[in-house]
This record gives structure tokens, C-alpha cells and sequence, in this order.
């Protein structure tokens, strides 16, 4: 790889070092090796779940520690509308109302997401601040549809398809629509607040950050009040030193038109940079786009509370091990008694060598497996939605793991690893709760517990060629390879993603 002077000053210029951009060049020549799924991780062998009973002392365990503890919640939020309205932006390029009616174009191009669009067009959240600007008599339900398409696209109306997906209309209530953003708020308050102040993080685009701001000042006053809790919430943005180079099919950097190297963001995995910013005891992760309305959020608390309750209950015990090995008071049944915990709480598998070695070896594999990093993360039974799952999985090295892996790292031409994933019955929703201080609550720098090696490699074109792009380890997949994890079922409530804007008519989302 020859980099020229130019190329080492925007190198320079984004952040990255020299290494990095060479390492990642390294990893599109050698590739990334697929995992090896050991198996489905199901109820009983790698997910718990847990009896009402059991749920209630969760709970109670969570609420009780409570207020002592500092909570916070982190949104990942740059998502931008565009993809949610791919279908819409799609229609207003191929139909025109002029030259044939809605019924004819459905049936020539079955499209089927446009055929329930102008179905369940009133029942949209943002029925009325469309239509309020279009006429309200039309000749034909196709022209109504375009107009109203357009009018919600369109950059010199709503201009929803600019709009960060967090600030679009997602419920319609009485007193009028609300915001994921506002639903996030009024989560917060039911179980990451604590002593009446809730805590907020939001990973957003920067250009987006006025229009949070604007939101914010809108609703905190409302949510303050109706919630009787103070709300604290910040930003950050993606850095751009998590951006990775791109390369064209020989591997060599790709290069715009004007010469400059082509950087990419490195999707949601560069958010770990943002994640070890922040210091809580306690912090909560769930996407933007997954919000309840308001007759399901309690269902949704309690479910997350006994996410909580597990993170401490296992967080204590952890805690009390790491400080009897550090202070050498450890015996043999000591070593019995932590292995188990590790075992059956943490879901830790020590290989072959472990049994054969010293007692010092052993106390400095204990200490490392204690101390790291705990996520709890809760699974939804798998209802067909798209995305990752719970496995476990063997490294090269012959290290037996729990993992969230996404369909993109496994080998579908292999017929065993295929069976594997299709005996898998819950889905990853991106709901976690994390613990990442060491029990002398210190903080630990999450950056030293990522798999480098978990990335992605995509193809993509720019200008009509063909380029390779590197996306970093995901933040819930390779990014937190190295944490403890643990995994409960958890009630399909909790999970209501908007994906695409007839999500919106589901049932879930309809107040």
C-alpha cells in the first residue's frame, strides 16, 4: 500500500493512525473467517427463564438497590429515516397518478408494503399533519395517496425522509402524536431514574443535533410533570476516527474522483467508543426505534427492572469472588465455589488446560474471567424478524463462548452450521443491561474486551464501482465479545421495532 503525503495529512485529519488503516487493509486481503456455532443457545442451555416468583424478587432486589445506585440509559439514535421510507420514495419515482389509477399500479408492480400503506393511511401518527396541507377532496385514491406521499417526503414540505428516525411521529394519542424520543423519556422515568432524576444518552448525527434540542425543550416539561422525574440528557456523535477505508476489488485503497481516499462509518460498533465515555452503575441500552406505547410501558418496566435485579444479583456475588482472590484468602473450596458461579452464573466454559494447571495459574484465570464487563441481555422468542441471535460459539483457540451473532457471520454453505441456526429459537432485540465497573468501582475501558476479528466486509459501489467496506465489530455482537453475558426470555412486549413505516399499523404501536 503506497500512501502519498496528501493521504497521510487526511489520514491524520479524521484521527487515525497510519496502523490502523493498514491493519484494515490486512483484514480485507485475509478476510474474516466465519464463526463456528457450537449451538443454539435455548431456555435451559444458555437462556434463563425465569418463574413469576423468581421475577418478583428480581424486581424487588432492583428496587431496593436503586437508590443508591446511578442509572443511565443510552439510546443509540443517528439512524435517519431514509430506509424506513424506502418503499415510499420508490413509489413516488414509479407511479403517476395522472396516467392510471392506484388498483392498476398495485396489481402491475404487487407491491404489496404500497397496497398497505393506502390501507391504513388514517391510521398513521402523521395522518393529520399531512393532510392538514392537502385538499381534502379528491376524484381519485390514487392522486390522495401520491399527494399525501409526497407531501411527507417531499424537501420542501414535512421532509420526513431527512428527519432522524428518533424524531418522526410514532404514537397518536388523544393529546396528540409523540416521538420515540419522547417515549425513550417517558421510559426512563419508570426504571432508569433514580431518587427522581433519569439520565439520558443519545448517540445522534450531528447534523441532527439542533432538531433534538428542539424536541427536548418541547416535551421535558410535559414528561417532567407527568412523570414527576428531572431529566439530564446529552449527545454524542460518531467519531470519525471509527471510520474505516474502503478498497476497490484488488484490495487496493479506493480513491474518489479527486483522488482523496474513501473512508466509510464503521456502523453501530464504533458506538463502543461512545458507550466507554459514559460511567454509570448501571446502564441500560435498547434502540430508538423500539418503543411501547403507553398502555404497554409498565409490562415493559417490570421487564426490564428483573434485567436489572439479575445484573445485580450476579454483579454482587462477582464482586465479593474478585476481592477474596485479591486479597489471597482463597482456599479450595474457594476455587470450587467461584468455578461454579463462573459456570453456572456466568456462563463461563474453561477449556481442557484449565484442570491441569497450578494453583497460581488458576487465580489468574479466576481473576480475568471475574473481571470484565457484565451484560444482561434479554431475548424475545424468535417470531421471524431478521437479525442476530444467542449462540454459543468456539474460537480458534477451541474457547467456548455466549454470543449474539448475526446471520452475516455464518457460513450458509455449510449444511451443519445452518442446522445450527435454524434450531435457534429467540432473537437478539437489543435489549441490555450493563454493569462496567469492577467492584473497587472502577470503570473498565470497554475498548480491551472487543473481538477485532468479528467485523463485516460488504460490497457496496460509489459512482458506479464496485468498492469493499469494512464495518467494525457490532456493538452488541464482537464489540462486547469479551464481557460476561447472560441471557433471559423476555415477553415479546418489550419488543416493537420500526423498521418500516407500515410498522407503524401494528397493533403494538397503534395507542
Amino acid at each position: 500500500m503506497n500512501l502519498t503525503a496528501k493521504d497521510r495529512e487526511q489520514i491524520v485529519e479524521k484521527g487515525i493512525s497510519e496502523q490502523k488503516v493498514k491493519d484494515q487493509i490486512s483484514t480485507f486481503k485475509e478476510g474474516i473467517p466465519f464463526v463456528n456455532l457450537k449451538n443454539a443457545a435455548i431456555v435451559g442451555n444458555g437462556i434463563y427463564k425465569f418463574s413469576k416468583a423468581e421475577e418478583k424478587e428480581l424486581v424487588e432486589l432492583f428496587e431496593k438497590r436503586l437508590p443508591e445506585l446511578s442509572i443511565l440509559k443510552f439510546v443509540p439514535a443517528s439512524g435517519a429515516a431514509s430506509r424506513m421510507f424506502k418503499a415510499l420514495f420508490n413509489f413516488l419515482e414509479t407511479y403517476n397518478p395522472e396516467e392510471e389509477s392506484l388498483e392498476t399500479y398495485l396489481e402491475r408492480t404487487n407491491d404489496k408494503e404500497m397496497s398497505v400503506f393506502a390501507d391504513g393511511l388514517e391510521k398513521f401518527p402523521f395522518y393529520e399533519n399531512v393532510i392538514k396541507d392537502l385538499k381534502q377532496d379528491y376524484d381519485s385514491k390514487g392522486k390522495k395517496v401520491y399527494d399525501f406521499v409526497n407531501e411527507l417526503l417531499d424537501e420542501n414540505a414535512l421532509n420526513y425522509g431527512f428527519y432522524p428516525k428518533g424524531l418522526l411521529p410514532f404514537h397518536k394519542y388523544p393529546s396528540g402524536s409523540e416521538t420515540p424520543f419522547q417515549e425513550h423519556l417517558k421510559e426512563g422515568a419508570l426504571y432508569a431514574s433514580s431518587n427522581g432524576k433519569s439520565n439520558l444518552h443519545f448517540t445522534i448525527s450531528e447534523q441532527h443535533e439542533a432538531m433534538f434540542n428542539f424536541e427536548l425543550n418541547e416535551v421535558r416539561e410535559k414528561v417532567s410533570e407527568d412523570t414527576n422525574t428531572k431529566f439530564h440528557v446529552d449527545y454524542s456523535f460518531q467519531k470519525p476516527s471509527t471510520d474505516t477505508i474502503a478498497v476497490d476489488m484488488k484490495n487496493e485503497p479506493f480513491r474518489n474522483a479527486d483522488g482523496s481516499l474513501l473512508f466509510r462509518p464503521g456502523g453501530h460498533g464504533a458506538l463502543i467508543e461512545n458507550l466507554n465515555e459514559q460511567d454509570a452503575d448501571i446502564i441500560f441500552i435498547k434502540n430508538i426505534d423500539n418503543v411501547a406505547i403507553t398502555k404497554d410501558a409498565d409490562a415493559v418496566a417490570e421487564s426490564k427492572k428483573v434485567l436489572g435485579g439479575v445484573l445485580i444479583q450476579v454483579q454482587e456475588k462477582a464482586f465479593s469472588y474478585a476481592k477474596i482472590l485479591d486479597e489471597d484468602s482463597n482456599s479450595e473450596t474457594d476455587f470450587n465455589e467461584i468455578e461454579d458461579f463462573l459456570k453456572e452464573r456466568l456462563n463461563v466454559r474453561f477449556n481442557s488446560s484449565y484442570a491441569k494447571s497450578s494453583d497460581e495459574a488458576k487465580i489468574k484465570i479466576l481473576k480475568d474471567r471475574l473481571n470484565r464487563p457484565i451484560r444482561i441481555c434479554g431475548m424475545v422468542k424468535n417470531e421471524g424478524e431478521p437479525g442476530g441471535g444467542p449462540f454459543w460459539i468456539t474460537d480458534s483457540e477451541g474457547n467456548v463462548s455466549l454470543q449474539i451473532i448475526e446471520s452475516a457471520q455464518i457460513d450458509m454453505d455449510n449444511s451443519e452450521q445452518v442446522d445450527i441456526l435454524q434450531n435457534s429459537t429467540h432473537f437478539n432485540p437489543v435489549d441490555l443491561v450493563c454493569g462496567v465497573r469492577n467492584y473497587k468501582g472502577e470503570k473498565y475501558d470497554l475498548l480491551d474486551f472487543v473481538d477485532r476479528k468479528q467485523g463485516f466486509i460488504t460490497g457496496k459501489t460509489k459512482e458506479g464501482r464496485e468498492l469493499k467496506a469494512l464495518e467494525l465489530p457490532g456493538l452488541w455482537n464482537g464489540a462486547m465479545a469479551y464481557w460476561n453475558t447472560i441471557f433471559v426470555e423476555v415477553p415479546l412486549v418489550t419488543f416493537n421495532p420500526v423498521k418500516t413505516v407500515n410498522d407503524l399499523l401494528k397493533p403494538s404501536h397503534q395507542a
